[in-house]
């Protein structure tokens, strides 16, 4: 294990020394400490959500990659795992078939920002699945659960694919996904797939508790987008909204990823857009469909295109202020990068202070963007390394530091909510233990690693 050699603030004293220099990354990973949390011959999956509980005890993962394939619905259960001890609790595991279809399929899990619960993907029950068919991207649901391991369950959105009549009020027709509490807890944000309109390709939107909620749900549903069908949209108009993320505590900002249509009416490009929600928006005026129209989304939402490009990708993180939103997109060579932009921005804007900034310059493809609390700092991985990129102001922008070594493959990089503790995934084969994955004997598991940053980038 590593020790800590410099203080905090010596590392930021050296890190603006670096600023005349023409080396664009230097490694400091000596004075962090990384550590292998879990040993267990099972995934622990962490997915790039928000693992981490509100105190920063525990991380939150699914068990996918363990029976038969790859598919989410033979992940058997949640759980959690302590940074002080690293014992693991299984906070939901249902029974469970597993095969070449799975039931019920549980993955994809988030911690509530302040309460002790988390909130993941669920597909149909054992006993809903002759009625219902088996898990797909078009056939779960969002669950929570507490996190002390007691198993309080419920199911958040009630899914409606009945055909002789309108969809309840406030139901889903299909699949929610990737499930995202607001800051403040009071919406959750997530990605979406009909199942009544198939022609449709996935979308974004959000829930929230209401007094018209469902009988026996606890959150009501709707849609942000409805996007133009596949295949059939006009220049400017979005087919698919994807990699979305909170931009603001509040939850009143949705930034995605969108498939648009190119002025040319043939060609599509994938920029930046913000959904926005006004504080007066009543979810209850969306308008949940029926068996030959779409969900429509509640009155006075807001789309807004920040950018014009081919090549934006990933998911997108807005900053602890949400006055910034980053994310990835290629740079003249072809290399994924990290990008900022003002949250009121555009890649049109005459003033340059509100058009996208590259943050970094990667020889190899970024991944997995995250904001430090402090707003000052962007995480990310490249070439399976952690790298810390400044962005706290003109002087220095964008010169980044390796936080770990280049003997690792890292993924799916998390931070704690005080910023001081960051987590990944790594493969790490198992000497004692394998299963049979697509056909494929393997005896890759994905483990956590945390990297314990000791202060060293709060100022």
């Amino acid at each position: 294990m590593r020790t800590l050699k410099i203080t905090g603030s010596l590392l930021i004293m050296v890190f603006f020394l670096m600023l005349g220099c023409k080396q664009r990354v230097t490694s400091k990973n000596n004075i962090m400490t990384e550590k292998q949390l879990t040993f267990n011959a099972k995934t622990h999956a962490l997915d790039n959500n928000d693992n981490f509980s509100p105190d920063g005890r525990f991380l939150c993962y699914d068990t996918r990659y363990m029976v038969f394939n790859t598919n989410l619905a033979n992940s058997k259960s949640i759980e959690k795992v302590a940074l002080a001890t690293g014992e693991e609790t299984v906070l939901w595991q249902p029974e469970s078939v597993s095969g070449e279809h799975g039931a019920p399929g549980v993955a994809a899990v988030s911690y509530h920002p302040t309460e002790n619960k988390v909130v993941f993907i669920h597909g149909p029950q054992l006993e809903e699945v002759d009625a219902r068919g088996y898990y797909d991207i078009r056939n779960r649901n969002g669950a929570i659960v507490s996190a002390d391991g007691k198993g309080e369950f419920s199911i958040a959105d009630l899914r409606d694919v009945a055909t002789d009549r309108p969809t309840t009020p406030g139901a889903q027709r299909g699949g929610t996904h990737r499930h995202e509490y607001s800051r403040n807890g009071k919406r959750i944000g997530f990605t979406y797939d009909d199942f009544l309109q198939q022609d449709y390709d996935r979308t974004i939107g959000y829930m929230e508790a209401n007094k018209s909620t469902p009988e026996g749900f606890s959150h009501y549903f709707a849609v942000l987008l409805k996007p133009a069908k596949k295949g059939e949209s006009k220049p400017g108009e979005i087919e698919k909204a994807y990699g979305d993320s909170w931009v603001d505590s509040l939850g009143s900002k949705r930034a995605f990823i969108g498939k648009v249509r190119a002025e040319n009416g043939v060609d599509y490009e994938t920029s930046l857009f913000v959904a926005e929600i006004p504080s007066t928006v009543d979810i209850t005026s969306a308008y949940s469909g029926d068996a030959t129209n779409y969900p429509e989304p509640p009155k006075g939402i807001k789309i807004k295109r920040l950018t014009h490009s081919t090549n934006d990708e990933g998911i997108v993180r807005g900053s602890y202020s949400g006055e910034q939103i980053a994310y990835l997109s290629k740079d003249e060579k072809g290399v994924l990068q990290v990008f900022v932009i003002p949250v009121g921005g555009s890649d049109l804007a005459v003033d340059p202070k509100s058009r996208p900034m590259q943050v970094t310059h990667y020889t190899t493809d970024a991944g997995y963007v995250r904001w430090h609390p402090s707003d000052q700092w962007l995480f990310s991985i490249s070439d399976g390394k952690v790298y810390a990129s400044f962005v706290g102001g003109p002087d220095g922008f964008g010169k980044s530091i390796v936080l770990t070594p280049s003997d690792l493959n890292r993924e799916a990089l998390v931070v704690s909510p005080d910023g001081k503790i960051l987590a990944y995934n790594v493969d790490v084969p198992s000497a004692t233990s394998s299963r049979s994955i697509d056909g494929v004997q393997s005896n890759l598991y994905k483990q956590i690693f945390i990297l314990e940053l000791h202060g060293a980038l709060t100022r």
